[in-house]
C-alpha cells in the first residue's frame, strides 16, 4: 500500500529528525521545479505535483536510509545539490516526491598537491573548492557559467562542462574517483586510480546519471597548476559561421590546446559583444599553461587565423572585459527576473553536437526553422564554445517576447517547439541532441532517437539499479 504525504513525512523524521525533513509550503514549491520553468516561477504559478518533502542529507549513511525507505514503499526520489539545473531535471513530476538535498554535505575533505587531486562533499559548491585550491597555485580546470552557484555533485551528475574545457575537458576527463549511494542504500566507492583497464569503466555508470540511477555523495578530481599570468586572448571579427567552424577545425586538428575556443554568430555576438562586433561573427581563443606552450599555442593560432582574408583583430582590452564578466551568480539571476518581469522578453538555450562535417548544416537549418516557424522572436543565434579534434558543440541562444498566452503556456508555445526543431534536425544529421545541460525531463521524449540501438545498454542500467524506479521519474528515462 502507498504511503501518503503525512505518512511520508513521519517515517522521513523517524529516520533522521525534523530539523532536516522541510515541509513549508514555499520550499515545497520551489523545490517542485528548476531553471527549465523560468516564467512560470515568476508569476508565481507551480504546474508540477509538490514533493511531499526537501530531505537535508548529511552523510552517505543518510542517503542510503532516505533512498532504501523510498524504494521499499516505490517513492519518486529527486537528487539534488545546487539547485541550478536547466533541463526539467528537478521537477517533480510524481506526487508526494521526495526531493533528496546534499547542499549540506559542503566539506572539501582533501586537497592532495602531490598526488594533483582534491576530493570534496557532493554540497560543496565549485567556488568553494576553486577559491581553496587557487590559494595553493592550483585550479579545477572547470568554470561553468554556473559556477558561483553550481555544487560537485549536480556538476558530475549531469556531466557537466566548464568554459575551459578545449584544454582540461569535462568534468567526465577530471573525476579521478568517487562514492554513490545507489536506491537499495548500497554505498559504493571507486577508488581513485589515475586509469585502469580492470573491465568497463564503472565511473560512467554514475557521472552523467542525473539522478536516475543513483545519489553522488562524494567526488575526487584532478587538480591543475594555475597561472594566470600566462594567459593570452586573442579575438577576431569575421564574416560567417563557415568560416568559423574551419578555424576552430584546423586549429583542433593540428594538435593545439587552446583553454578557450569560441565562434558567435552575428546574433549571439552582438548581444555580448556589442561595442565592436558590428554586425559580424566574432572568433576568441584563449592560451594558457606554462609560459612557453601558452605562447606557442597563441602563436599557432594567429598563423592559422591569418591564412583567412575576412579575419580582423580585436583589441585584447575588449576580450579581456567580456572573460572578466563571463559567469552569472544570485545577482545576475535577480536581475534576469525582474528583466523578464518588466518586459516579457524570455531567453532560452540549447546546446547540441556534432561532427565538423555536419556542425553549420544544423546551425543554418535550426536558425531557418526557428525563425519561420515560431512567432514573437526577438533574436535566434548561437556559438561554439566546446571544441575536439572530431567535432564541436553548438550552442543555440533564442529569445522571444511571450504574448497572447498563460505563463503555464510559455513552455508549450515557445520553448518546446523551439527545442523539437533543434533537437530533431541534430539527431536527423547524425549529431547529439545533448552536449552538457542533460537530458533533465525535456529531452526524455527523444532519448530514444538519440541512442538508436544503443538504448538497450542504457535501458538496461536502470532495470539493473532501479528496478522499483524510484529514483528521478521521467529524467532520462520516459515514463
Amino acid at each position: 500500500m502507498s504511503l501518503n504525504k503525512k505518512q511520508i513525512v513521519e517515517q522521513l523524521t523517524k529516520l533522521l529528525n525534523s530539523g532536516k525533513v522541510v515541509t513549508d509550503p514555499e520550499v515545497l514549491k520551489e523545490s517542485s521545479v528548476d531553471r527549465f520553468r523560468r516564467f512560470e516561477e515568476l508569476h508565481g504559478v507551480y504546474t508540477q505535483p509538490l514533493p511531499a518533502a526537501v530531505v537535508y542529507v548529511q552523510d552517505s549513511s543518510e542517503v542510503a536510509a532516505v533512498l532504501k525507505f523510498a524504494s521499499e514503499n516505490e517513492i519518486n526520489v529527486v537528487p539534488r545539490t545546487g539547485h541550478t539545473a536547466t533541463e526539467g531535471g528537478l521537477e517533480t513530476i510524481v506526487e508526494n516526491s521526495i526531493v533528496l538535498d546534499g547542499s549540506e554535505m559542503n566539506r572539501v575533505t582533501k586537497i592532495d598537491p602531490y598526488n594533483m587531486q582534491a576530493t570534496c562533499q557532493c554540497g560543496t559548491p565549485l567556488e568553494i573548492l576553486e577559491e581553496q585550491l587557487r590559494e595553493k597555485g592550483f585550479t579545477t580546470g572547470h568554470s561553468p557559467q554556473s559556477k558561483p552557484l553550481a555544487q560537485l555533485g549536480g556538476l558530475v551528475a549531469t556531466r557537466s562542462i566548464g568554459q575551459f574545457s578545449t584544454l582540461y575537458g569535462g568534468i567526465e576527463d577530471m573525476v579521478v574517483g568517487l562514492e554513490a549511494v545507489f536506491p537499495n542504500g548500497k554505498i559504493s566507492k571507486i577508488k581513485n586510480v589515475p586509469r585502469r583497464a580492470a573491465g568497463p569503466d564503472i565511473r560512467h555508470v554514475v557521472i552523467g546519471n542525473e539522478g536516475a540511477l543513483c545519489f553522488i555523495t562524494e567526488v575526487t578530481v584532478k587538480i591543475f597548476k594555475f597561472m594566470p599570468e600566462n594567459n593570452i586572448l586573442l579575438g577576431y571579427t569575421l564574416d560567417n559561421m563557415k568560416t568559423g567552424f574551419e578555424i576552430l577545425r584546423e586549429v583542433m586538428v593540428n594538435g593545439f590546446k587552446p583553454s578557450v575556443a569560441r565562434l558567435y554568430d552575428h546574433e549571439d555576438g552582438a548581444y555580448h559583444f556589442s561595442h565592436f562586433a558590428n554586425g559580424k561573427c566574432v572568433l576568441i581563443f584563449m592560451a594558457e599553461g606554462p609560459k612557453k606552450i601558452a605562447e606557442a599555442t597563441a602563436e599557432a593560432i594567429e598563423d592559422i587565423v591569418a591564412g583567412y582574408d575576412e579575419c580582423i583583430k580585436v583589441d585584447t582590452p575588449y576580450i579581456k572585459t567580456w572573460f572578466e564578466n563571463l559567469n552569472w551568480d544570485a545577482n545576475d539571476i535577480a536581475e534576469e527576473k525582474t528583466e523578464i518581469i518588466e518586459t516579457k522578453n524570455m531567453g532560452n538555450t540549447t546546446e547540441i553536437s556534432a561532427d565538423w562535417e555536419r556542425i553549420n548544416k544544423i546551425y543554418e537549418i535550426c536558425v531557418e526553422r526557428i525563425r519561420k516557424e515560431i512567432p514573437d522572436m526577438t533574436m535566434v543565434g548561437g556559438h561554439s564554445s566546446h571544441s575536439y579534434i572530431n567535432g564541436t558543440n553548438l550552442y543555440f541562444v533564442h529569445y522571444y517576447n511571450v504574448t497572447d498566452c498563460k505563463p503555464e503556456e510559455e513552455i508549450k508555445k515557445y520553448h518546446h517547439p523551439i527545442k523539437k526543431i533543434i533537437v530533431e534536425e541534430t539527431i536527423k544529421a547524425g549529431g547529439s541532441m545533448c552536449h552538457h545541460h542533460g537530458v533533465g525531463k525535456h529531452r526524455t521524449e527523444w532519448i530514444r532517437d538519440e541512442y538508436g540501438s544503443s538504448y538497450y545498454i542504457l535501458e538496461t542500467l536502470k532495470k539493473a539499479f532501479d528496478p522499483e524506479g524510484i529514483m528521478n521519474r521521467g529524467t532520462i528515462y520516459p515514463g
